[in-house]
């Protein structure tokens, strides 16, 4: 028998390498979309279109899947959901009409609910003051933007066609579920009681808090899933790089953006769950202001002639902030989750299901957002311009939402004082 240390752990890597596999193939169209688009001639609403769908049916998937991991257990409900969307996964290589990829990419992106499953499997394994960081390390896996965005171009480059994509991450899929199969475990006891109906679960929609982490994580998370969707397209565009060379600059951003996911996890348990995420919206205040400036060319007409000002960043410049960014939003991921933990401890799956969903949904319409403001304006950093505009909307819901818990602090302190 193994011991319950063994378990939790093995629990942990399992359901991280499982979950890295399934946002891999959640963000497959970052890179294959861009080839697909160029074949078929889509413009930039179409990609937008074509790119989020996946994301759609991940996010709306999420919520029951919530239920079902705290009905069922995390494991049965995981290794199902990924055996399931094999078969998406590889038809997609037979693709050949616009119609064809939207149909594939909602069935294939049933892999994004994965996050629901996962984040109550995990954390119900941990004591309390560990859960931050247990569902830190599982939320690392985000990181598979980045392997995503490595793979596929390598993939491409080296075969010439994107076909070749879906075929082997069909067979990525496959294996991961069979090994996920056998080093995860169950336990009884970290099932709901069969006492809580699913009309009191669905009740959470109506509370407040659910609604104001929900936002919260539409910007973190919905806005980490956008850019790395639209950030490797965005670098082919803006800075005439080559799909290999804006891959590799993308996972700058999508990299990070996964992998540190852990420390906001251990800064939240450390700190709490409202300074980390107070301080990830300002990170990503200040970026998105800076990245929101289009490339502009001004003439200045002084007292001695006409001058010429170029204000625009240029790739190194843009590459820093989108890894400040990504940093930002890898620990704001976490945090959020912790607020989750913190205050539905009894009903991590479905809150987590439904904050899931509100962050997946971000991730759903803020790139065909993106793709309609591009072809209305013209300007490809429209795209920053409105993430800022959403960063802007937490900033003043999260103040005014602690306000009375701040006040009734300080008064508390003065009177112990």
């Amino acid at each position: 028998m193994a011991s319950e240390t063994y378990k939790r752990y093995s629990v942990l890597v399992s359901s991280t390498l499982s979950f890295t596999v399934c946002f891999m193939i959640w963000m497959m169209l970052a890179v294959v979309g861009i080839k697909v688009q160029e074949e078929m001639g889509f413009n930039q609403t179409q990609y937008g279109i074509l790119i989020a769908l996946p994301v759609l049916s991940g996010s709306l998937i999420r919520v029951p899947l919530g239920i079902l991991t705290d009905r069922y257990g995390g494991r049965v409900v995981l290794f199902a959901l990924m055996m399931i969307s094999v078969p998406a996964i590889f038809l997609m290589s037979y693709a050949t009409h616009y119609w064809h990829f939207l149909i594939i990419g909602l069935l294939m992106g049933l892999a994004g609910g994965s996050f629901s499953v996962g984040t109550p499997y995990v954390a119900r394994w941990f004591p309390k003051h560990q859960q931050g960081m247990a569902m830190g390390v599982f939320g690392a896996g985000n990181a598979g933007s980045a392997v995503n965005k490595f793979l596929a171009a390598w993939l491409i480059t080296t075969y010439g066609t994107w076909q070749i994509v879906p075929t082997v991450y069909s067979a990525i899929m496959l294996a991961m579920a069979v090994i996920f199969w056998f080093t995860s475990y169950h336990d009884p006891k970290h099932l709901v009681s069969s006492s809580v109906t699913l009309r009191e679960q669905l009740a959470l929609l109506k509370d407040p808090g659910v609604l104001r982490y929900s936002q919260y994580y539409s910007v973190v998370f919905g806005g980490y899933v956008a850019l790395a969707l639209w950030m490797t397209k965005y670098y082919v565009g803006e800075y005439g790089m080559s799909l290999k060379t804006a891959a590799f600059l993308a996972a700058c951003f999508s990299l990070p953006g996964g992998v540190l996911r852990a420390l906001g996890g251990y800064l939240s348990d450390k700190f709490g769950a409202y300074k980390v995420t107070w301080a990830v919206m300002w990170v990503c205040w200040v970026c998105f202001f800076l990245l929101s400036y289009p490339q502009t060319d001004m003439l200045i007409k002084t007292t001695y002639g006409t001058l010429g000002l170029h204000i625009g960043l240029n790739v190194t410049l843009f590459t820093i902030l989108m890894f400040t960014v990504g940093v930002a939003m890898a620990v704001g991921k976490a945090s959020v989750f912790k607020f989750v933990a913190d205050d539905y401890p009894h009903n991590i799956g479905a809150v987590s299901g439904i904050v899931g969903l509100a962050g997946g949904m971000g991730g759903f319409l803020l790139p065909i957002m993106f793709g309609v403001l591009e072809d209305f304006t013209g300007i490809r950093s429209t795209s920053f311009m409105l993430l800022y505009g959403t960063v802007c909307v937490s900033l003043i819901w999260m103040h005014f939402s602690f306000k009375a818990k701040r006040d009734q602090r300080t008064v508390a302190e003065r009177n112990e004082s």
